[in-house]
């Protein structure tokens, strides 16, 4: 709503639950999220194109306000009269306490975090390193659909209800994973992306070496090959890799 940004709650904060105190929970141990579900709770989502920011150098900078408020019916999201974009809802932002102090809900990090990997999706679970005693978990920023890259920090926003599962495990990891029915992901949050590229499937090497007894420079030559790229919020550096579990047999 542009007519009075200081009411507008996304300005101080993504929209989010919590933070949940996990029992039991102790830094060194892992978080797990499964998510189950992701639904609207009134039936439509919103956008905007909002400031176009580093695109600007290329497209110029009077970028219309935009905002679109679009139905959501039939396992579809409707974005005009004409076009319809399937209902893939995701969670734009989850994360844990970072061990380090208490940031705004606006970076990413090992801690998760305002990651926007379209993966944090319904069937996935979500690995998350705990660092203070009890996790502090929070999530929210759902989403209808988000293309790669966010591009105008915007995806089909939208107020929902989430059902989750959360476990607990006694093992470390350093940054966070998704696994789904079908895939391993990591993720790594860091500038330029090209490190963060090479960070993320560095931990996927490594957890496919650890969990799944391969060799890390097998590793490394089968994701040379099958390995796939996913990308958050352009410019918050989150990146996510991927292997598709059909191929760990093989190892």
């Amino acid at each position: 709503d542009h007519r009075d940004l200081h009411s507008f709650p996304t300005r101080r904060s993504s929209d989010l639950n919590g933070p949940i105190y996990i029992e039991g929970a102790a830094p060194g141990d892992t978080l797990t999220v499964t998510i189950h579900d992701i639904r609207p709770t009134n039936g439509f989502c919103y956008t905007r194109t909002g400031d176009p920011r580093q695109l600007a150098e290329w497209l110029g900078a009077d970028c219309p306000h935009g905002t679109r408020i679009c139905p959501i019916r039939d396992g579809a999201i409707h974005w005009n009269d004409h076009v319809q974009i399937p209902y893939q809802p995701m969670l734009g932002c989850i994360g844990v306490a970072p061990d380090w102090g208490v940031p705004t809900t606006g970076p990413a990090g090992p801690h998760g975090g305002n990651m926007d990997i379209v993966e944090t999706a319904p069937g996935s679970t979500l690995w998350l390193p705990v660092t203070v005693p009890g996790a502090y978990l929070y999530l929210g920023d759902a989403h209808a659909a988000m293309g790669h890259g966010e591009l105008s920090a915007n995806g089909l926003e939208m107020p929902a209800e989430t059902d989750i599962t959360v476990g607990l495990l006694q093992r470390t990891i350093t940054s966070p994973r998704i696994e789904t029915p079908t895939e391993l992901i990591a993720i790594a949050t860091t500038s330029p992306t090209e490190r963060a590229i090479a960070q993320a499937y560095a931990h996927l090497i490594l957890w496919l070496e650890t969990d799944y007894h391969w060799d890390r420079w097998q590793a490394f030559d089968l994701l040379t090959h099958t390995g796939q790229i996913s990308t958050g919020y352009y410019l918050s550096g989150a990146v996510a890799v991927k292997v598709a579990k059909r191929y760990l047999e093989a190892g």
